[in-house]
């Protein structure tokens, strides 16, 4: 299986840790879709799109990067840190209408949060994501996907 995860991470790197966890120990290559804008999926069999959360939604630069690059039939999966720990992925609908994607999963954690006015208490959800949301994104994507077993025995 050729897995990959397109990735936003823009303020403290709370979706970059988790993507870069899961990339290191399960061999995923990774895009940061802030940076690469287009990119030919077509060879891929797992597409993971990950993101920190914006104003409830995933990171426009995911959300563009889904609606011009996913080509159909694909075997998908979120990921998203944010202070709300809550699914976020029904802001990625409009991205893949018409891509007939097969979404295996979702993944969310707490991640470190000063927007807004949570900066004048020194943000939330400090030190997050912390290891065990980090072992548990390994669980989920080792769940969804047969290239990462190294796992097995922490879960």
């Amino acid at each position: 299986m050729k897995p990959i995860i397109i990735y936003a991470s823009t303020h403290h790197g709370n979706t970059r840790k988790v993507v870069e966890a899961i990339a290191k120990e399960c061999g995923v290559e990774t895009v940061d879709a802030t940076v690469v804008k287009e990119k030919d999926l077509s060879s891929y069999d797992l597409i993971g799109f990950a993101s920190g959360i914006y104003a409830g939604k995933y990171h426009q630069a995911i959300r563009n990067f889904a609606r011009k690059n996913l080509p159909v039939n694909k075997k998908i999966f979120f990921l998203t840190t944010s202070a709300m720990n809550r699914d976020f992925s029904a802001s990625m609908n409009d991205s893949l209408k018409g891509k007939d994607a097969n979404i295996l999963g979702k993944y969310s954690c707490f991640g470190y949060n000063t927007f807004g006015p949570f900066k004048l208490i020194g943000g939330t959800s400090k030190g997050h994501p912390d290891e065990d949301d980090i072992k548990k994104a390994l669980a989920f994507y080792q769940g969804i996907s047969s290239t990462c077993s190294k796992f097995q025995d922490i879960i």
